[in-house]
């Protein structure tokens, strides 16, 4: 980057959608690794879908028994309209890995780990089977000029990295650190120059953060998986390597002991 670019060029934004509901159905699924699903979702209903940043999230819901359409209230401005002391869907969210307006399909990747809803669902997935997805309700939008990016994180991580991957220009330095068991490491397909480190697990990845070597120039640091490892992975960002706190974003999509958590960690 040179000393002329504008900061203001490599301002984050926020992006706001309208709230939509939308029915879609199974159109196939692929196995990726050993507990990495794809699982490839289509239909009209998503003419109007936006996916406006690599850590997008969508909720994905289900009915009490994990598998039948969810009953809905009708849906406000921020979304569905709950009654007090209503029975609430499962619900649990998830990256939009690849989005083809044209086919109109939405590609979605599940970790088969645990006994969770999503994990359940997915396992028995078919072609033809519908499933009620909401959202994204907005986007952060990290542009592509800083020097170099960072991208740190664990299975539940994963698609937004691999998706950022495929995002990034030519030749952009990148490094990644993954937690990921080793049966189920794969080749990310990138343009950009990619230095990749694998852990085996969540809990070595601030240790490994902390190893690193920063490149010169402007950075960006983008951290996500399970809350203590990446609430540790902020704090060697922010304290052992000095980046700037506008320039780390630490977003916990699972915690240890609890289900359906997803926070940022950025306050």
């Amino acid at each position: 980057m040179t000393d002329t670019t504008s900061l203001t060029a490599l301002a984050v934004q926020r992006v706001r959608h309208p709230v939509k509901v939308r029915h879609l159905q199974v159109r196939q699924t692929r196995l990726l690794s050993p507990n990495q699903l794809l699982v490839t979702l289509g239909g009209p209903d998503l003419a109007d879908f936006v996916t406006a940043s690599f850590d997008n999230h969508v909720k994905l819901m289900w009915g009490p028994d994990g598998l039948s359409a969810p009953e809905l209230p009708p849906m406000g401005p921020e979304g569905p309209q709950w009654a007090p002391g209503s029975t609430r869907p499962l619900m649990r969210d998830y990256t939009p890995r690849r989005f083809d307006a044209q086919a109109q399909t939405l590609d979605i990747e599940f970790s088969l780990h645990g006994d969770g809803p999503a994990a359940n669902w997915a396992r028995q997935a078919r072609p033809g089977q519908t499933l009620t997805v909401a959202g994204p309700r907005g986007s952060f939008i990290v542009p592509m000029g800083f020097d170099w990016h960072l991208l740190v994180g664990d299975d539940a991580a994963l698609p937004a990295i691999a998706r950022r991957l495929e995002e990034l220009p030519e030749g952009k330095p990148v490094t990644v650190v993954l937690a990921l068991a080793p049966a189920d490491r794969r080749e990310l397909a990138t343009r950009a120059a990619l230095d990749l480190v694998w852990v085996d697990e969540p809990a070595q990845l601030p240790a490994a953060v902390q190893a690193l070597p920063l490149p010169a120039g402007i950075g960006y640091a983008w951290a996500a998986g399970e809350a203590h490892a990446i609430a540790d992975v902020r704090r060697v960002l922010v304290g052992h390597h000095a980046l700037p706190k506008a320039r780390v974003r630490a977003s916990a999509y699972w915690k240890q002991g609890q289900a359906d958590h997803h926070e940022s960690l950025d306050a």
